[in-house]
């Protein structure tokens, strides 16, 4: 139905077309619009990528999430003692004025600073105090050793006199990425400028992604990644003039809970929900086999990933059997409420979960809301179980973040409030711990562990795709499912005959 509905909205759509002058820009259609673009607080996806594009980081990571040198290189003096120096030539900010070390430490001392209230502190609290003691050199003291520590200064440097005058990032950013900030005319479009060669990238918010695929196959918009229902993907990318990408992920979807709900709360019902999910026919059926079955947050490929830990396969009996445990049966049955978006193919999975869990005896009601709306729930508490994905995870940070009892936003984004003194322990062990085998030996206890309490239900690791018309080349597609192929894509030919061709109907 949504692909015959689609082929008839099409003819109309290219039919109203009407000429007009030659159009340079690049567009890309996004499912949601970032909601901060000042580094130090965003902690959503597309504003993390978004972000990316605009601000430099003295760190980096290679394919295999193991920390490299971005702004600056570093070496350990002393366990506790990290010395970042500047790699030059150093980027620019559109004033012209070269990165510093002053904007460096100007950057992470208002993360640190409890007033500014950023939910990334957490993961820089070990720094007792950061020094520049010369004009190419950084130092970050530590409290207590941690072999992983290069791997946590990873967010966007602002300019230093911008910080001291309260400048508003969040909707007007000034970084020394590889993109400038050029205007934002409403809350659906952004648009940047490539550094290198002044080549025009708008974000273009299109929230309904049939109408997002209408406008990539009638050539408004350039380009697609992520974000669609498999069917739509199937039969966009059969399209003679669209390029279908594909790539192996580590998007972690799950189900997330408010542990201070009388119901979720209740270890026996999360665990009756992960064996009642049947992820692989999900996998196979609905996501068209573009998805793995996740076991916890990273994933065996990751250096911190464990394939020996056994999940939660799909067994609807025991399922049943937990759930009597908890003092349900068919006369008593639990009652859910499940937040999610208004994206339709996340309603579809929400509908077809809610029937799994319906089938061992937990009735759920979904609320969808627009993502606004249910990103400011699920960051404030006001839900009992909703779906989300953590995207593009690299480093440990995420499970003081995410899991730590003082954790709750705005510290954190331990957003269900779960609390296990086990848990703090096992994290703050593995913090503290000087040698990186060590380490992993406690960060791989604490995945156990968190698999065994279960403050979220694994669900899959979903795969990176890109769609985009043949007017463009050059994108490359990131395993993380960053934007970094931004840099790179550039059009096939001159702008002015692609937009004459999709004046004419064509892509």
């Amino acid at each position: 139905m949504t692909i015959v509905w689609l082929f008839i909205v099409l003819s109309f759509f290219t039919w109203g077309c009407s000429e007009s002058e030659p159009d340079h820009t690049i567009r890309v259609g996004l499912a949601h619009a970032p909601t901060q673009l000042d580094p130090r607080f965003a902690t959503d996806a597309t504003s993390a990528r978004i972000n990316r594009l605009l601000y430099s980081r003295l760190v980096d990571f290679a394919d295999d999430a193991t920390p490299i040198p971005s702004l600056a290189s570093w070496e350990a003096l002393t366990p506790t003692h990290y010395r970042f120096t500047l790699i030059d030539p150093r980027p620019l900010f559109p004033d012209g004025t070269p990165l510093s070390v002053q904007d460096v430490e100007a950057t992470y001392t208002s993360l640190l600073n409890p007033k500014t209230m950023s939910p990334h502190r957490g993961l820089l609290q070990n720094i007792s105090r950061i020094e520049t003691p010369s004009e190419s050199t950084i130092d970050f003291f530590l409290a207590h050793p941690d072999p992983l520590f290069p791997g946590y200064v990873i967010i966007g440097i602002l300019p230093a006199n911008l910080i001291a005058a309260n400048h508003p990032f969040h909707d007007h950013p000034v970084g020394s990425g590889p993109f400038l900030f050029q205007q934002r005319p409403d809350d659906t479009r952004l648009i940047l400028k490539r550094c290198q060669d002044a080549q025009l990238i708008e974000l273009v918010t299109v929230l309904d992604p049939t109408v997002r695929t209408l406008k990539l196959l009638a050539g408004e918009i350039h380009l697609i990644q992520n974000d669609l229902p498999p069917e739509l993907v199937t039969y966009v990318s059969a399209q003679p003039s669209i390029s279908l990408r594909q790539k192996q992920g580590s998007n972690f979807a799950y189900l997330g809970f408010n542990h201070q709900d009388p119901v979720v709360g209740q270890e026996l019902v999360r665990k009756a929900m992960a064996y009642a999910i049947n992820r692989p026919a999900i996998i196979q059926y609905v996501l068209g086999g573009r998805a793995r079955p996740a076991q916890f947050l990273f994933p065996p490929d990751h250096w911190l990933g464990n394939s020996e830990i056994q999940g939660y396969p799909y067994d609807p009996a025991r399922a049943k059997a937990l759930l009597q445990q908890a003092g349900f049966n068919d006369q008593k049955r639990p009652t859910l409420i499940y937040k999610t978006s208004t994206d339709p193919f996340r309603l579809r999975l929400a509908t077809i979960i809610q029937d799994q869990l319906q089938q061992v005896g937990i009735d759920v009601s979904i609320h969808s809301h627009d993502w606004g709306t249910f990103y400011g729930d699920i960051k404030t508490g006001r839900f009992q179980m909703y779906s989300l994905a953590w995207v593009g995870l690299k480093t440990p940070d995420i499970f003081r973040q995410a899991f730590h009892s003082q954790s709750a936003p705005p510290v954190g984004v331990n957003r269900g409030r779960y609390a296990d003194p086990t848990t703090d322990q096992l994290i703050v062990d593995a913090e503290h711990a000087s040698e990186r085998t060590a380490q992993l030996a406690f960060y791989r206890a604490l995945q156990t562990r968190l698999l065994d309490q279960l403050p979220y239900v694994p669900l899959w690791y979903e795969d990176h795709f890109s769609l985009s018309t043949t007017a463009i080349r050059g994108y490359v597609l990131k395993s993380d499912g960053n934007y970094d192929g931004l840099q790179h894509v550039e059009w096939t030919s001159s702008p002015t005959t692609n937009t004459q061709v999709a004046q004419q109907g064509g892509a």
